[in-house]
């Protein structure tokens, strides 16, 4: 039977090549994902693209329905070339939708430079978190039904405000998606550390979606604090 780890001389745990290459290959096919992400983004600022010019709340549940349609292909397609072809779609969808946001920030004097600084916080964070997440000992496997049911109150926070908008309950969504998908880089990472996720396809697409909404929370809290208009 075999073991996420192998005891070395010294009598501890030692990480299998399997896993140092579930890792390697996490890192390079996110870093790829990037590049479709950036082109849709670009593309919804060129095209002036709005998904939710309609109604808020038919529109969030039509994006939900494509975004778990993605997922569930590229899950479903794992062990393919396929599942990466639909990895990297999707991530072009996500640019697209990325673009909405990044208008809306542009429209303020010192957009660029907020942008600059969530990009920024957002590989910052997930350096720091990753680093530990790889090189820690402690199992933090526990984090995940914790995690799961934030992330289900924050949807529902989500849809509650499409009918309230209510200022105060939209920073507090934003602040707990950063202070959430900030733990969820540590859970994933430390997961295929750990032996607990061998689909670097898998591993690809739930680490993007920590990096993508740890960064659009930061945006949102940077607008709310230091946005500037003409």
């Amino acid at each position: 039977m075999t073991t996420p780890y192998e005891i070395n001389r010294s009598g501890t745990l030692a990480e299998t090549p399997q896993q140092n290459r579930v890792l390697r290959n996490t890192y390079m096919l996110l870093g790829i994902s990037m590049v479709p992400t950036v082109l849709g983004a670009l593309a919804g600022i060129q095209m002036g693209f709005s998904f939710f010019a309609g109604s808020p709340l038919i529109s969030f549940l039509l994006f939900m329905g494509i975004a778990f349609g993605f997922m569930w292909g590229i899950e479903k397609n794992k062990n393919s070339g396929l599942g990466v072809a639909l990895l990297l779609g999707f991530t072009f969808f996500m640019g697209l939708m990325l673009s909405r946001i990044l208008q809306y920030a542009l429209g303020f004097s010192n957009g660029g430079s907020m942008i600059a600084l969530a990009a920024g916080g957002t590989g910052a964070i997930f350096l720091t978190l990753s680093s530990i997440a790889a090189t820690t000992k402690r199992d933090f496997s526990g984090m995940g039904n914790f995690l799961f049911a934030g992330v289900i109150l924050v949807l529902l926070a989500i849809v509650a405000n499409i009918f309230f908008q209510i200022p105060a309950l939209s920073l507090a969504i934003s602040a707990a998606v950063v202070g959430i998908f900030s733990a969820y880089i540590l859970y994933d990472i430390n997961r295929i550390v750990h032996g607990g996720e061998t689909s670097y396809v898998t591993a690809t697409l739930a680490v993007y979606l920590d990096v993508y909404n740890v960064f659009v929370g930061l945006l949102q809290l940077i607008m709310a604090f230091t946005g500037e208009r003409d």
